[in-house]
């Protein structure tokens, strides 16, 4: 990358279009003095582009996604959005909180997924734009409102990104609500660090801070176990190709249809840990993730199947992206051993996950 060319600090906006009613959504580039840049809308605050230099200095977007609102609009496999109220499973759609029982929203055959049928993914968030002497930033808010997909309780959310000159994008979640109510927010982008569409991650280095992980069932719901990696293909505790185990005969690989479980991080209350890193040789990228979190699920795209196409007309097929999404365990209301996600009145919600990126 041309030193002499690089950038100030940025952030700027632009029409992004119109929801099926009518709704305005814009798109916010932040740039920061490296020249990593990210694009993030207002509409799901989806992280729609994430450009970052290769060894060479060659520049290169790592996330999947559109290059339209339109795409988004058509339906997709949560690409780059915030999800939420409870990101991951709630099983059967059902949990019991202080004696009542909550239905939810089935939208993944008999379980509730990611928030539901219309989750924070799909909403239109309230934006502010925060450029001063710090780091370009994106405020949004969103007010899920009592009884939203069958959830208790108003909950007043807060996301904010914010680019880092040291290649960070921080993600830093807020939540209060006036009821007690489950909350587990997370971003889905599906990255690959050899450039989105650029073949399969199979060749990725992947490192899981996590002596353990939480086996599933049939449905993919945790089975409430908390179970050891050694000796299994999920032991990730070393840096290991993405697909130098991902075809053995193992029971929760077929179960996933390769790799998409929820990893219990190696840490301590909520502290700010390395949770995952991920070297692609050819390009030499690297991303760390860092989170507060207890947990992250890495999915490796087993459900891309070639239909869709994103951004530069690139196909994406079956393994071409991947997807560390820090997080509280999955089904998490229904499993007293796991950790709580129980947010109460007078309580704030509050996470952050940081993506760092380098190369080597």
């Amino acid at each position: 990358m041309n030193m002499s060319a690089l950038p100030e600090r940025s952030l700027t906006r632009k029409p992004f279009g119109r929801t099926a009613d009518g709704v305005p959504v814009d798109l916010y580039t932040l740039t920061n003095s490296n020249g990593v840049q990210t694009a993030i809308t207002n509409y799901g605050g989806i992280v729609v582009t994430l450009i970052v230099p290769d060894r060479q200095g060659r520049p290169a977007d790592v996330v999947l996604g559109y290059e339209s609102l339109d795409g988004y609009l058509a339906g997709h496999p949560y690409f780059g959005s915030i999800i939420g109220r409870y990101g991951n499973y709630i099983g059967n759609g059902r949990f019991t909180l202080e004696g009542k029982e909550y239905a939810l929203a089935r939208n993944d055959n008999d379980n509730h997924l990611h928030g539901g049928i219309k989750g924070f993914d799909k909403a239109v968030w309230q934006a502010k734009e925060i450029l001063d002497d710090k780091d370009p930033t994106l405020l949004l808010t969103y007010l899920s409102k009592d009884g939203e997909e069958g959830y208790p309780g108003n909950l007043a959310v807060t996301v904010r990104y914010a680019l880092t000159d040291d290649n960070e994008l921080v993600i830093h979640y807020e939540a209060i609500t006036d009821k007690p109510t489950p909350v587990n927010l997370s971003n889905h982008s599906y990255f690959n660090l050899a450039g989105q569409g650029n073949g399969d991650i199979l060749a990725h280095e992947l490192m899981i801070n996590a002596d353990r992980f939480t086996p599933v069932d049939k449905g993919l719901i945790p089975t409430g176990e908390v179970r050891s990696v050694a000796d299994t293909p999920l032991d990730f505790r070393k840096p290991t190709p993405i697909g130098a185990r991902i075809d053995c005969d193992d029971e929760q690989l077929r179960l996933g249809g390769g790799y998409d479980h929820n990893f219990v991080l190696n840490k301590r209350g909520q502290e700010m840990s390395l949770a995952a890193s991920v070297h692609e040789p050819s390009s030499g990228r690297v991303m760390e993730v860092f989170t507060t979190e207890p947990g992250v699920q890495f999915y490796c795209g087993n459900y891309l199947d070639g239909t869709l196409v994103g951004k530069a007309d690139k196909v994406y097929k079956r393994l071409y992206g991947f997807c560390l999404e820090t997080q509280h365990f999955p089904d998490s209301p229904n499993k007293p051993n796991f950790p709580s996600t129980i947010v109460k009145p007078g309580e704030t919600y509050s996470t952050t996950t940081v993506f760092r990126f380098s190369i080597k």
